[in-house]
């Protein structure tokens, strides 16, 4: 079944923002894309949290929370803020964290994209 939330950016293509499947919440990559569809426009630091709302509002409608991740992917236009990426890594997902996996790659015109498969067992 599909999940979606309006609290989360609408997708800008042919997918859903969150596939139940198997006993899992399969999360869309989600960009630094406000509710309305909008780049948010200040600092990297920004996007990572929009990026982290995001996912928490998609996760919420299934009624879990990023504390239930297994697994994480994020995608970062630039290595060179990896730092700032998990230093708000730290503060918004909670322990025990889940696996993650991190990769530079040319994103168009921001800097980060994240995805998330979460457990809804247990």
């Amino acid at each position: 079944r599909h999940v979606e939330s309006n609290d989360a950016p609408a997708p800008s293509g042919s997918y859903s923002q969150g596939v139940v499947a198997g006993g899992f919440l399969f999360l869309s990559g989600q960009g630094p894309f406000d509710p309305d569809g909008a780049l948010v426009d200040s600092s990297f630091e920004a996007e990572v949290r929009q990026v982290f709302a995001n996912l928490a509002a998609v996760a919420s409608e299934a009624g879990k929370t990023l504390a239930d991740a297994v697994p994480v992917g994020v995608y970062l236009h630039d290595l060179a803020t990896f730092d700032a990426l998990a230093a708000i890594y730290l503060e918004t997902v909670p322990e025990p964290r889940p696996a993650r996996t991190t990769i530079e790659t040319p994103l168009p015109g921001f800097g980060i994209e994240v995805d998330a498969i979460i457990h809804l067992g247990e």
